[in-house]
């Protein structure tokens, strides 16, 4: 099935959409990574917001200083955490394992 063709209205308002998103995900991805943000409160900014919803869980992990992709992969197998979920779809005991395990990194 063949998609339809965009005007360019559509097209503009789609990037303008993907940019504040983008803009949004790097914002929460600093803070964290800054310490101005806890885990606990990028959760809450990511059952608000699809944008941040949608950020990968290893790359917010990426964000804390100090850890790298190995380190952040690490992170996630020893918790039982897929590398490729997003915020969003994280668990109920997967949350609350690594929010203990990041309080234990502090």
């Amino acid at each position: 099935m063949a998609l339809r063709e965009l005007t360019q209205e559509e097209r503009d308002t789609a990037r303008q959409k993907a940019l504040a998103a983008r803009a949004e995900r790097a914002e929460v991805k600093r803070g964290f990574g800054a310490g101005t943000l806890s885990f606990d409160q990028v959760l809450e900014r990511a059952g608000a917001s699809e944008a941040v919803a949608r950020l990968k869980t290893i790359e917010l992990l990426e964000a804390l200083p100090g850890v790298g992709r190995v380190t952040a992969t690490k992170i996630l197998e020893d918790l039982g955490v897929s590398t490729s979920r997003r915020l969003g779809g994280l668990g109920v005991k997967q949350r609350r394992a690594l929010t203990e395990h990041l309080a234990q990194l502090s």
